[in-house]
């Protein structure tokens, strides 16, 4: 019992002289309140805490700025009720890129009539038309605002115009019926319209158009349309040969038809005999 105690009492001294030798260690230095005492004094409060509130200001800036750029979009040319709102009055880039990425299908429905002119009416088709039924849903190609919806009875009927963030504007026409009104903001996919087959029509389909600062381009250029989608992200737009991506869309094979030539027969003519 003696031996146990004697332990016990031992490591009780060595557990206590351990303890001192932290404290000993641990020791500050004496002049270490007076630099504490001078770095407080010194501090100075930050400029713009991490608060909540501040973060929410950072965040409104960014949206001012993004509405700064969308303004400039949206407010150019914007109240005018032509479909080509710009007409000479502003200055077309020599090149310009447009993101066309997120392009959605206005309507599913195949190409019925192609972009060109049209010896027949005598007159361009600046669009393509896509077959629908009347009362099919058609939606917005692209992200954007609504800049018109119209009526004009020698024409594209019922017509949606539609400006987007990356600059261009789509048209669709000869709808029954407006799913959006002016200035109202849309996501591509949208519904905006159902199909018809009013102002000048043969039947029922969607006239479609993309333009850039009112310089009609051919969908087909910037879409393949047999598999509803775009041929590239980016859709490079050259003033000097926007003429030609115009005629993107693959040239059909023309077989050739030779009119049958007609034989010319010689009639042979005889003489009568008249006796003498």
């Amino acid at each position: 019992m003696n031996f146990i105690r004697l332990n016990t009492l031992f490591a009780t001294l060595l557990i206590s002289a351990a303890a001192l030798t932290a404290q000993a260690q641990l020791k500050l230095p004496e002049s270490h309140t007076n630099q504490h005492n001078a770095l407080i004094a010194n501090q100075r409060p930050s400029v713009n805490p991490f608060k909540i509130e501040n973060n929410n200001v950072l965040i409104n800036q960014i949206k001012e700025r993004e509405a700064a750029m969308n303004n400039e979009i949206f407010a150019s040319f914007w109240d005018s009720d032509r479909v080509n709102p710009y007409g000479t009055a502003v200055t077309i880039p020599e090149h310009h890129d447009i993101d066309v990425s997120e392009y959605t299908t206005p309507t599913p429905g195949h190409i019925t009539s192609n972009y060109g002119y049209r010896s027949r009416f005598g007159r361009m088709h600046y669009g393509i038309d896509l077959k629908l039924q009347v009362g099919d849903t058609v939606r917005a190609a692209f992200t954007g605002k609504v800049r018109l919806t119209k009526y004009e009875r020698r024409g594209y009927g019922y017509y949606v115009v539609l400006r987007h963030e990356n600059g261009l504007e789509t048209i669709y026409g000869h709808l029954s019926r407006f799913l959006v009104k002016p200035n109202q903001y849309v996501k591509a996919g949208d519904p905006i319209a159902l199909g018809g087959n009013t102002g000048r029509s043969t039947g029922a389909h969607l006239h479609f158009e993309t333009r850039y600062l009112g310089i009609p381009i051919n969908p087909a250029a910037i879409i393949d349309f047999e598999n509803g989608v775009p041929h590239k992200d980016v859709f490079a737009f050259d003033k000097r040969t926007y003429g030609k991506s115009q005629k993107y869309a693959p040239a059909k094979r023309k077989t050739k038809t030779y009119a049958s030539k007609r034989r010319k027969t010689t009639r042979r003519t005889t003489k009568k005999i008249t006796p003498q």
